[in-house]
């Protein structure tokens, strides 16, 4: 019998690359995406992981304010897109987990088998909001607990996600609340905690010291959080920088910049040009692929 061949090492899964990442000293930074080109421009940039930002998603995909009107049949499938166009990790936003304990196990499912690393579950009282625009309502502890923990075993049942627990206890109950929360998220057992809307640095400072762990930091331009570059926030003891809206509002101020030199009957000045266009969307790539198949097996 020949001998065998050496294995092919088998590639990391998206929650192994995600996992992986989060050992290590510094704070990662990682900007929002809101679609398959927007996470590619991410990864090209060099950035190691992304989140698909509800918020975005909805403003991108609906044109509506992130109020719980995006549905998770409509994340699910803008996420495989998001996936499928990069290598990099990306959390999803999960809200509220879309309904009770079974709800949130089945959404946790659902995301990974999407591709995603991870999947971001918070407390809110569905429907949910935008947690800079005045969140009042969030459920009480044992049903933010119930979600985490189903969350948690969906992880541990095959989904593999990594689980980032999200309190917003802060604003409508206060610190204390959120930071008993974000103890018992941790306990049980959740891979990366949010703390949402800390007014200043000692509370972000308090969050990480008081509760262990992997934090992330919400760096929301015009929110109620100080915006506070990477190595301050490594120096607080948060592993990652989210940049929640900073692609959007970047998108969207270009856009509107280019329509205002369109009706005025100039071209907008400041683009990229068609050749980098066709590199980034991988038209040449494409062309390659065709020509592999040129050629019928055996020659001409």
């Amino acid at each position: 019998m020949p001998p065998l061949a050496p294995m092919t090492p088998v590639a990391q899964s998206a929650p192994e690359r995600l996992r992986t990442l989060l050992v290590g000293e510094g704070c990662l930074a990682m900007p929002c995406c809101f679609d398959a080109l927007s996470s590619r421009l991410i990864e090209q940039a060099g950035f190691p992981l992304s989140f698909m930002s509800g918020f975005a998603v909805s403003a991108a995909r609906l044109a509506l304010p992130d109020t719980g009107l995006t549905t998770v049949t409509e994340m699910l499938d803008h996420g495989r897109s998001i996936c499928q166009a990069v290598t990099i990790p990306v959390i999803a936003d999960g809200d509220t987990g879309h309904g009770n304990p079974a709800n949130v196990r089945r959404t946790v499912t659902q995301f990974g088998l999407a591709g995603f690393a991870g999947v971001m579950i918070e407390d809110q009282l569905a429907p949910k909001r935008c947690g800079h625009t005045g969140v009042k309502y969030v459920v009480e502890r044992a049903e933010a607990v119930a979600r985490i923990r189903a969350a948690v075993d969906a992880r541990d049942a095959g989904a593999g996600t990594l689980i980032m627990a999200r309190t917003d206890a802060r604003s409508a109950l206060g610190l204390e609340e959120a930071l008993w929360r974000l103890a018992a998220f941790a306990d049980l057992g959740a891979d990366i905690l949010f703390l949402e809307a800390p007014r200043d640095e000692s509370e972000m400072a308090r969050a990480c010291r008081q509760v262990p762990g992997v934090h992330v930091a919400n760096m929301l331009e015009g929110g109620l959080t100080p915006i506070l570059p990477p190595a301050r926030l490594a120096e607080l003891g948060y592993r990652i920088a989210a940049y929640p809206l900073t692609l959007l509002a970047a998108a969207v101020a270009a856009m509107t910049d280019a329509l205002q030199a369109l009706a005025a009957g100039r071209m907008p000045e400041r683009q990229v040009d068609f050749a980098t266009l066709r590199g980034i969307l991988g038209f040449d790539a494409y062309d390659r692929l065709l020509e592999q198949y040129a050629t019928p097996v055996g020659g001409p």
